[in-house]
């Protein structure tokens, strides 16, 4: 009798045949096999990854007046890189088994190992250095002299430009500016779904501050970013802020937290909450000779700024409020599967869902469809049973179905049914754009 796998391995498992199921996410390449780690977002991925997408702009850029966004180009020149500390420092130190031919960080390998592999037990080769980024050419010929990386984070983008950001948008420290954008690692050992591949988009805010000021404003930051988590749904109990002890902080920075979330694979980062000092802005002096102080004409002052910095991924984002939001229950006996999504987040935001297919309530429905839909991603079906249609849905964590029946043509009034509640309640049918208005 085969070993039962762990929970944690079977909510994943179903997690991932949901998401191919339901259009959230393909393997990449798929009918050639597949490549490892490579996923492509279907037409509810898409829409999810757009709304986390709005929803952290809004919350960076938005609700800060001293926030602006950039959006910097992925390739950029040789020396950033140099500068930054990527070419020589940002290496992993890699290992192979010689008997399965397995991979895996030295760094990263269960205490007990003892220079063994995990998978298979044989002899482990010695530890050497793996840059994580990819190389390109720019030009037509291939040589070291057009050789260029593709970018590994979009800080780098941010640091460059920043003196270009504060005096067009006439900035005054403090002051962040926000991006999101795609960034390349030639990860190692790459996996659990979409929680760490070599193509990843980041949502990064540098916050440029007053050195003396920086811990104040990383204390600040942290606690602002916390709380949007929770403002969006996501379970208290699953979340917590760790601390980078002397041996985890980066050489960079003078301080660093990170937001960490409880996956069925087990508490990992989220988001990384830094104290950057001017590391960043001193290297690119240093390298490129130009002058980068901010210049206080109002007190006579110039200084390198501090940098505090909040860093996630929005594909590990994705797959947080994709884990919080899986469930599983029983309804009159029948199993059912919801992402329980907050309705801000979620995808499709309502369905409309004619009883009947004749007698003009598909017309009603249509027209209430087309009102909606001017405003939100609402979805249409009048295919099949009304609770194999709202189990579709559930499926889908849309958080309101709207149902229009034969007694919407006498009382001009729909059914609103909340997916988490299962209550319904009756609407008047001019009246559905501003209740959904309310709860979105």
């Amino acid at each position: 009798m085969a070993a039962k796998k762990p929970a944690s391995d079977q909510t994943m498992e179903k997690l991932i045949s949901l998401c191919k199921r339901r259009g959230f996410i393909f393997q990449s390449s798929e009918i050639y096999g597949g490549l490892a780690s490579c996923w492509d977002y279907g037409p509810l991925g898409v829409e999810l990854k757009n709304n986390l997408h709005q929803l952290w702009w809004h919350e960076m850029t938005r609700r800060h007046e001293n926030i602006v966004g950039i959006d910097a180009a992925i390739l950029m020149r040789p020396e950033v890189w140099k500068a930054s500390g990527h070419v020589d420092g940002f290496v992993d130190p890699l290992v192979d088994c010689k008997e399965c031919k397995s991979r895996f960080r030295e760094d990263q390998l269960p205490e007990d190992a003892n220079g063994k592999c995990p998978s298979c037990g044989g002899e482990l080769t010695e530890p050497r250095s793996f840059n994580l980024m990819f190389k390109t050419h720019m030009g037509p010929m291939e040589d070291t002299a057009s050789e260029i990386y593709i970018r590994p984070e979009t800080a780098q983008g941010i640091y460059v430009n920043y003196l270009n950001v504060q005096a067009s948008a006439r900035l005054q420290v403090p002051f962040g500016i926000a991006q999101v954008g795609k960034a390349f690692r030639n990860e190692i050992k790459p996996g659990n779904f979409i929680f760490r591949t070599c193509e990843f988009e980041q949502m990064e805010m540098q916050y440029f501050v007053k050195p003396g000021t920086d811990e104040e404003e990383m204390e600040a930051w942290k606690e602002k970013r916390m709380a949007y988590y929770k403002r969006l749904g996501i379970r208290e109990d699953h979340l917590r802020l760790h601390e980078h002890g002397p041996g985890e902080l980066a050489h960079y920075a003078r301080s660093a937290w990170d937001v960490e979330y409880k996956f069925p694979f087990g508490w990992q980062e989220v988001e990384g909450i830094h104290n950057r000092t001017d590391f960043d802005i001193q290297r690119h002096i240093e390298h490129s000779g130009k002058k980068m102080e901010y210049i206080d004409s109002g007190r006579g002052e110039r200084f390198v700024p501090y940098i505090i910095e909040t860093s996630s991924g929005l594909n590990r984002s994705l797959l947080v409020f994709l884990c919080d939001a899986y469930r599983e229950d029983e309804i009159d006996g029948e199993q059912r599967v919801l992402l329980a999504f907050h309705p801000k987040v979620a995808p499709i935001k309502a369905a409309i869902l004619p009883l009947v297919k004749k007698d003009g309530i598909p017309d009603i429905a249509r027209s209430l469809f087309e009102e909606l839909s001017e405003n939100w991603n609402c979805f249409y079906d009048q295919a099949g049973a009304i609770g194999r249609r709202y189990r579709r849905m559930d499926e889908v964590g849309t958080p309101y179905c709207i149902t229009i029946d034969y007694e919407t043509k006498d009382d001009q009034a729909v059914t609103i049914r909340d997916r988490d509640t299962l209550e319904q309640q009756r609407i008047p049918l001019s009246g559905v754009k501003a209740w959904l208005a309310e709860r979105l």
